[in-house]
């Protein structure tokens, strides 16, 4: 659609072409028919300019059509009756009444109203003959069919491209909500992690010092002086611990040991539960060939830390097996088994450990299973898949998983011990 501007040229370079060949080109009879043509010229670009020009642009006062329509019948059919050149007018009056107009129903009648005007003005100018009569209705005939098939024409291009912005604004609004409904699942997404971050390393930290606040107060009171300071040694270390982690998750980062060989991270974590745990922990590391990437480290450690967590807390074993392997391709696992209680994995657990760690394997691509009976010990399994080769790109950066001992492949599976209802 045009602009005021665009119309402003368009207007004055026609009625500027038509002036110029009406006066060389096609001259009327007499110079008074010549100047009532060129005074009809300028009544129309008069009525354009104060009264169409600001209803081409919505809002559109409700009088400016009328009245528009009014200045360009009556200039159409006086030109018209001056000089059959004038017929030309048309060419303008016609667009803007369907423009100003702005319906069909309006168009199609200003269109009637201009077409009617120019054959009164050249039936009247050039006697009322049957000719004059004959060529005047014929080309108002003509001109008015053109009119309306291009007006009509016109409105269906309009009224597409309003369809178009409409379909337009609500597909943007559509993204919007789309844009806020990810923004929701990220952040759902991030307060899940972030639950699962706490409860995998504050959680278990302050929970041990509770654990160890309890020995201390119990060695204290049996006058096991000694043993109550070591207990308290032990506490201040969690504690720094528990410190070194709340930090990491401030910083949004993994709060797990930052040694560059995630075999060194996973003995360090073994030792700590040898040290605070009464049960015999062995660690067989024969099954690793490969490198793990950033990612699967983080999802082992935090899962081999629940699970040793969950054997102090619930199992009552005097034995757990630790293995971890990784295959040349990054596949990794984890075993870790005790010869505890066990329970019975077909009633629901009241703490979060398993489902904690059953969704970070889910999220990292892998399986979790959980195989364990009343009196029979506790057997969980975690599966992690071959790493991206970016990410084994990346990991043959790093340091190797530190291995040991001897003993057979790891299987597909790495088991982890869950918590107990």
């Amino acid at each position: 659609m045009l602009t005021k501007r665009g119309w402003d040229t368009i207007v004055s370079i026609v009625c500027a072409v038509i002036a110029i060949a009406l006066v060389f080109l096609f001259p009327p009879a007499t110079a008074a028919r010549t100047a009532i043509a060129l005074g009809s010229i300028g009544l129309f670009v008069l009525g354009y300019a104060m009264i169409g020009r600001d209803a081409i642009e919505p809002p559109r006062a409700a009088w400016r059509y009328p009245a528009f329509l009014s200045v360009a019948a009556v200039a159409a059919g006086i030109g018209a009756g001056a000089a059959p050149f004038m017929a030309m007018l048309q060419t303008l009056a016609y667009p803007l009444v369907w423009v100003i107009g702005d319906s069909r129903r309006r168009g199609i009648g200003g269109s009637a109203v201009i077409a009617g005007s120019v054959f009164v003005g050249a039936s009247f100018g050039y006697g009322m003959n049957l000719d004059s009569l004959l060529a005047g209705g014929t080309t108002a005939v003509f001109s008015l069919s053109f009119a309306i098939a291009i007006g009509l024409w016109i409105a269906r291009i309009a009224e597409y491209g309003e369809e178009r912005e409409r379909l337009l604004a609500e597909l943007t609004a559509a993204q919007s909500q789309v844009e806020a409904l990810s923004r929701e699942r990220g952040a759902s997404a991030e307060r899940e992690r972030l639950a699962r971050d706490i409860h995998d390393t504050l959680a278990q930290t302050l929970a041990g010092l509770v654990i160890f606040a309890e020995r201390a107060g119990r060695q204290s009171r049996e006058g096991q002086t000694d043993a109550a300071a070591t207990t308290i040694a032990t506490v201040e270390q969690v504690a720094r611990d528990a410190l070194a982690e709340a930090r990491a998750l401030v910083a949004r980062t993994a709060a797990v040991p930052r040694e560059p060989a995630f075999g060194a991270a996973v003995e360090r974590l073994i030792e700590r539960f040898r040290e605070h745990g009464a049960s015999r922990i062995e660690l067989d590391t024969a099954g690793v060939r490969g490198r793990l990437d950033r990612e699967a480290q983080v999802v082992l450690l935090r899962c081999l830390q629940e699970a040793l967590s969950n054997v102090t807390k619930h199992a009552a074993a005097a034995n757990v097996a630790v293995r971890v392997a990784v295959a040349a391709d990054g596949a990794a696992v984890l075993e870790v088994s005790d010869d505890g209680r066990g329970f019975d994995t077909a009633k629901p657990g009241s703490g979060f450990g398993l489902d904690g760690m059953r969704e970070r394997v889910a999220l990292a691509g892998g399986t979790f299973d959980v195989a364990s009976a009343p009196g029979e010990g506790t057997t969980l399994t975690v599966r992690l898949p071959a790493a991206s080769q970016d990410a084994q790109d990346a990991a043959g950066t790093s340091v190797p998983v530190a291995s040991s001992g001897a003993g057979d492949a790891v299987s597909d599976s790495v088991r982890t011990k869950g918590d107990r209802p």
